[in-house]
């Protein structure tokens, strides 16, 4: 995860705070919807805090282990800054 020193708090890291949202929302899918779109992948443009503009990267992937669960990740870029961050969650299936 690498944040931009030049950027002034309170938004310093704020490309890491909009990774763990963006993630958490991603999570948010029920087990049967995260299974059916499995793998896939989308970006799109979104506006951070600061008022920047950054690309938003979700992927769902499925995991070699354990067996059966999806791998869930979220990058967010700004690429006028050439920085980003990422954050990343496996997810398994219900028992």
């Amino acid at each position: 995860m690498a944040v931009n020193p030049e950027t002034p708090p309170p938004h310093a890291d704020e490309l890491s705070e909009m990774a763990i949202e963006e993630l958490d929302a991603a999570c948010g899918l029920r087990w049967n919807e995260m299974k059916a779109i499995t793998p896939w992948g989308d970006a799109y443009e979104g506006m951070a805090p600061s008022g920047r503009t950054v690309e938003i990267e979700r992927r769902y992937l499925w995991a070699h282990e354990p067996a059966g669960a999806v791998i869930v990740e979220v990058e967010v870029r700004d690429p006028a800054q050439r920085t980003g961050a990422e954050a990343r969650a496996v997810i398994t299936p219900p028992e």
